[in-house]
């Protein structure tokens, strides 16, 4: 009853930006932490960012100082403003969320979209 929803990847110069998207819907009571993660080809997925319900964030080392994660909470969405793209960053990004539902507001379950490709090349 949960789906989230990534946009916003695609083909980017190395140097240049993208500004991935992730919006919820369905039968949502509360959001709490949401967060970033991708996987490499040949790679374990890994974590790029967090943001909890109030606001602080948690980086991964090869995201600091290039990504930011913001959430608008009024839409139920969050972003991934990527700057300063390497080649390294080419992954299949994936929104996570901890929700609670209308059906089960004690039980905070992880929901995870459906993933964006994003791909840094010359």
């Amino acid at each position: 009853q949960v789906q989230l929803v990534e946009s916003g990847g695609g083909l980017v110069q190395p140097g240049g930006s993208l500004r991935l998207s992730c919006s919820a819907s369905g039968s949502i009571f509360r959001i709490y932490t949401m967060g970033w993660y991708r996987r490499a080809p040949g790679k374990q997925r890994e974590l790029v960012a967090t943001i909890t319900i109030g606001g602080s964030t948690n980086y991964a080392g090869s995201a600091k100082g290039r990504f930011t994660i913001s959430r608008d909470n009024a839409k139920n969405t969050v972003y991934l403003q990527m700057n300063s793209l390497k080649p390294e960053d080419t992954a299949v990004y994936y929104c996570n969320g901890d929700i609670t539902t209308t059906q089960a507001k004690g039980l905070i379950a992880g929901y995870w979209g459906q993933g964006t490709q994003v791909t840094v090349s010359s």
